[in-house]
């Protein structure tokens, strides 16, 4: 399938970490925190964690980081079908189509549920015409965006004709938890909510149009409870293992082995900065230059984070040659996830 355009939507608000920080404070006087907790926050968001700011789409500080189950659903439902809609009303201006163009709809998100899916409040606001293919995938974490690919691949595959619109959206404000445990306090400093949405067809629309290749995944089970979410009391609790940066790395360079092309630039879902690290550090030949920048302004987005950090190299363009780019997600699973583009 071929990519016609690639736009990302993120929240207004944006807070530092230093802002993070000053909220969390605040507030701590509410919680049962442990002194070691509230040292490691304190550490994380005063420190260079390779994160400069956030945007949450939960713009009032005092419910950031205190909602209950039932605040925390609405706010996912109020803001992930927006930022949806905004993404993909900026990749269709680009592709100089209409919502009425599209055949399909695949949204994929995990930081919150509504059924009917976000992509039936998306069709709705925009315009979707009845007949359009509508599917919401779940469950994937941060790696979903591009097994959704794959999945528009098949969609175009059967259907070559038609135009498919591909979305990753996360509130990951809508999830955030405090407890003692290290893992929940590091998401806690890590994630932020955004947007990115992806405009493909089964022909090319322009000589020189980037076209999809290999995609390929490995599971690992076992790992699952290293990184993954829990339900508790209702909420999502995210769960972060110490060695996921190991993990993720290992699983990744399993991956790179199996690619057909060198590319010329490897982007990565953004994970955090150790994560970022430990690629490097398997795959030392390919600086992670688009992942950083992403990690830095806008933090771990989630499932988004792999196609911002896309956007950013495709829009810098002038300043590259390239012809082959080599893409890859990664989470709860464990479970990782390749994809090769290219473009004459």
């Amino acid at each position: 399938m071929y990519l016609h355009s690639i736009a990302s939507a993120l929240p207004e608000d944006s807070f530092t970490q230093q802002d993070c920080w000053e909220i969390l404070n605040s507030q701590i006087g509410n919680t049962e925190l442990k002194g070691s907790s509230i040292s490691l926050l304190r550490k994380i968001l005063s420190q260079d964690s390779g994160i400069d700011k956030r945007h949450f789409a939960i713009s009032d500080p005092e419910r950031l980081f205190g909602s209950d189950a039932e605040a925390q659903n609405r706010a996912f439902e109020e803001h992930a079908p927006a930022l949806a809609a905004t993404a993909l009303s900026k990749a269709l201006d680009q592709a100089g189509l209409q919502a009425t163009d599209l055949d399909a709809l695949l949204i994929s998100t995990c930081t919150g549920y509504l059924c009917p899916g976000v992509s039936s409040y998306v069709a709705e606001s925009m315009g979707l015409k009845p007949n359009a293919f509508l599917l919401d995938s779940v469950g994937q974490g941060c790696g979903a965006a591009i097994p959704l690919l794959r999945s528009a691949d098949g969609f175009l595959a059967a259907n070559p004709d038609t135009t498919v619109a591909t979305i990753s959206v996360e509130v990951c404000s809508a999830a955030f938890f405090i407890a003692d445990d290290p893992g929940v306090l590091i998401s806690l400093c890590l994630f932020g909510d955004g947007a990115s949405a992806s405009i493909w067809s089964g022909k090319p629309g322009n000589a020189g149009d980037w076209k999809t290749g290999r995609f390929d995944t490995l599971h690992l089970p076992a790992e699952r409870e290293k990184i993954r979410f829990v339900n508790d009391s209702g909420r999502l609790r995210n769960k972060l293992h110490r060695t996921v940066p190991k993990l993720a790395a290992d699983a990744v360079a399993q991956l790179f082995e199996k690619r057909k092309t060198e590319p010329d630039q490897i982007i990565s879902h953004t994970g955090g900065r150790d994560v970022l690290n430990a690629i490097e550090e398997v795959l030392p030949q390919h600086e992670l230059t688009e992942s950083r920048a992403v990690l830095r302004e806008y933090g771990n987005c989630s499932s988004p984070s792999v196609l911002l950090a896309l956007e950013n190299r495709l829009n810098s363009a002038s300043k590259h040659s390239d012809s082959h780019l080599w893409l890859t997600s990664f989470g709860a699973g464990f479970a990782a996830h390749s994809l090769e583009l290219s473009r004459e």
